[in-house]
């Protein structure tokens, strides 16, 4: 609950902090790394630092957290706090790692504002970062106590690679010591930590395109030529090379019910989309599905033997295909649902790229379904949440 106190002056410097949010976001991390340069060490994603995007999004999370409590003193904004959570327990984030991030924040916050600031616009400020950052421990804590061990990072060994298309590549790992796993719900993803060629270790997080039970774990990874974790996935881990996972987490899951489903996706974003239909397949599910994937060419579906054969074992199941390179009976060019009759009172989920994404929640809204049934997945930082 914001206070009485720090509200007015949370809302009158809104806009100005809100305004200069990029450039404290920029000088808080030029700070963190200048004091602690090891947690680009298996933490930060360097990838992310250089192209600014992890500054994007922690400005934007904490702009629209004080904007939440200017306009709702009272409550969280749950979306936007459960989105952070999951992938803070995905890189093994810490509480004492809160009390890091405060230090160099509030001193980049005092030198970006060095022209207005003053103790009580601070001391406003500074509650509105403790009451984010202790809704954020809370259901952290609750993250790490549902898991079945009390490991950030467990051991898996690399028991297949096989090609998924014309450049993506699907692991399977299997547990290297006797920790108990966690079992993972349709849709969610791990963290993968990757040693580099400099000895730098990188996490990326991947979504489970297949479960079964807890016995293995199954990834897709779509070659990136420029970035730095899928070069060394792809033509460096090899079979029988160990590798450490993160506890599942991600709260873009399948939810409970009989309502018909719309599960669209472009590109490599098909990964939790095959989760979710594989667990329905699992199940002999008779639940109304409609699977609605966009590619560049057929063969650069990553999943489409597996999305292809579930979709035909399910009663109810229709699959619609978007290529720009056109094949067979897949209509051409980007995914659109101008032709596509939303089934009532269904869930959408959605993963791919932003403007995908961004068009077709647009989309399904003038189609008449609820903002709170359009659910979607973003993989890296969560700019688009961030920034509404």
């Amino acid at each position: 609950m914001l206070s009485t106190q720090s509200h007015p002056i949370i809302e009158a410097t809104l806009p100005l902090v809100g305004e200069r949010m990029s450039g404290i976001a920029k000088n808080f991390y030029d700070r963190l790394f200048a004091a602690h340069p090891e947690l680009f060490d298996g933490l930060f994603s360097r990838s992310n630092q250089k192209n600014g995007t992890q500054q994007q999004a922690l400005a934007g999370s904490i702009a629209g957290f004080a904007a939440h409590m200017v306009k709702n003193p009272d409550s969280a904004p749950e979306i936007l706090l459960a989105r952070i959570a999951h992938k803070h327990v995905s890189l093994g984030i810490l509480p004492e790692q809160y009390d890091v991030v405060y230090k160099h924040l509030f001193d980049a916050i005092a030198e970006e504002l060095n022209d207005v600031i003053t103790a009580e616009i601070a001391a406003a400020w500074t509650e509105v970062y403790w009451l984010m950052a202790h809704a954020l421990i809370k259901m952290e804590n609750g993250l790490y106590a549902a898991a079945s061990n009390d490991k950030p990072w467990t051991p898996w060994i690399v028991s297949g690679k096989e090609r998924a298309g014309s450049d993506a590549v699907t692991f399977t790992l299997v547990p290297a010591d006797d920790t108990p796993v966690t079992p993972s719900r349709p849709g969610q993803y791990v963290g993968v930590k990757v040693r580099m060629p400099d000895g730098i270790h990188q996490v990326r997080q991947y979504s489970l395109a297949s479960d079964d039970g807890t016995a293995v774990r199954v990834f897709t990874a779509r070659l990136d030529a420029d970035g730095e974790v899928t070069p060394v996935l792809h033509h460096s881990v090899q079979i029988g090379d160990q590798l450490m996972l993160s506890n599942p987490c991600g709260d873009i899951t399948l939810g409970d019910g009989d309502h018909p489903l719309v599960l669209a996706s472009a590109g490599i974003g098909c990964t939790p989309t095959a989760s979710i239909l594989r667990s329905l397949a699992r199940q002999d599910s008779r639940r109304e599905v409609l699977v609605l994937h966009a590619e560049a060419s057929l063969d650069r579906w990553a999943l489409r033997e597996q999305m292809s054969s579930d979709a035909a074992g399910l009663e109810a199941a229709e699959l619609e295909l978007w290529l720009e390179e056109p094949a067979g009976d897949a209509h051409q060019g980007r995914m659109s649902l101008d032709s596509v009759t939303i089934p009532a009172n269904a869930s959408v989920y959605l993963c791919g790229p932003l403007p995908f994404m961004r068009s077709i929640r647009s989309q399904a809204l003038e189609s008449g379904v609820p903002a709170e049934r359009i659910h979607y997945e973003v993989f890296g930082s969560d700019l688009w949440l961030a920034n509404a």
